[in-house]
């Protein structure tokens, strides 16, 4: 990216309305707010551009950022990225902020997101919002990316559209991780776990790892088109409202802020978790073919 496609990036203006309704989602209804009362507000913001997200840089990655460029003295579109950036605090007074953040320098780069759809922000915003900077690399994060009408992933028009923050950071990141955080109603588990999920919804059904939290792949739709197979890409689903699911979610986060690759991470799996990490791999095979 050239300077002026990186001045240009920092002046698009933020147009991120935050409505909140409630969902209408089949599988990702309810949910009960947190102690800290995020009430439900309209007129926050939501981003169409992540050129106004926060970074949040250790004394080493400011001093390590300084000059550095190609061989014609201008930085790489990655670099200024990542070094053009104001901090700005998201706001927890009503609809949690939409605006990306960004931790650490360099690779590994790791993207995590919540709040994708409906009332899904109030298990999943938090855990992004706490979350502490990764000992290396670096790590993106968009608490929130839409509160309104609830649309799935699995259909092809969410992510042009809900979810084009989604898509403007993974083609600008480049990240060879990729978390979504969702949540989930308890009624609605056999339609996410459930052994004839591929031949009923045409995905593989999440694994069940412990505390209610699912395990499985993100939509074939963004995992396909914008990943190589090298990268790491997940979905975690929580169960709404349980505090013990965002407690075993949240670890589960603090592992792979540190994990430098998708190899790593199956070898972790295979330690911790055997069964899950069995199935999840010949789930993988049976829809992609090749791991």
């Amino acid at each position: 990216m050239s300077f002026e496609a990186s001045k240009q990036m920092n002046t698009d203006r933020i147009e991120n309305s935050c409505g909140i309704e409630e969902s209408e989602a089949i599988e990702n209804s309810g949910g009960i707010e947190k102690s800290e009362a995020i009430e439900n507000s309209g007129g926050i913001e939501k981003s169409e551009a992540i050129e106004n997200s926060e970074t949040i840089k250790s004394p080493e990655t400011i001093e390590n950022s300084k000059g550095k460029g190609n061989s014609n003295g201008k930085k790489s579109s990655r670099n200024s990225f990542f070094s053009n950036h104001e901090c700005i605090e998201m706001r927890s007074d009503s609809c949690p902020d939409a605006r990306m953040k960004i931790y650490g320098y360099g690779k590994p780069v790791r993207l995590f997101v919540a709040g994708l759809h409906g009332d899904e922000w109030k298990d999943t915003t938090e855990l992004l919002k706490g979350i502490k900077p990764p000992k290396t690399g670096s790590l993106a994060l968009i608490p929130l990316v839409d509160c309104g009408k609830y649309i799935s992933t699995l259909n092809p028009d969410y992510y042009p559209e809900i979810g084009k923050k989604i898509i403007k950071a993974i083609e600008e990141l480049k990240p060879e991780i990729y978390i979504e955080l969702h949540s989930y109603s308890g009624e609605n588990i056999e339609k996410l776990a459930g052994k004839n999920r591929l031949e009923l919804i045409g995905v593989p059904a999440y694994s069940i790892l412990k505390e209610g939290v699912l395990l499985g792949s993100v939509s074939p739709w963004v995992r396909r088109k914008y990943f190589p197979k090298e990268a790491l890409c997940l979905s975690f689903e929580l169960r709404k409202g349980s505090m013990e699911s965002r407690k075993f979610a949240a670890h589960m986060l603090e592992v792979l802020k540190e994990i430098q690759s998708r190899d790593e991470f199956i070898e972790y799996m295979k330690k911790e978790y055997p069964a899950q990490a069995k199935k999840a791999m010949e789930d993988y095979l049976r829809f992609y073919g090749e791991i």
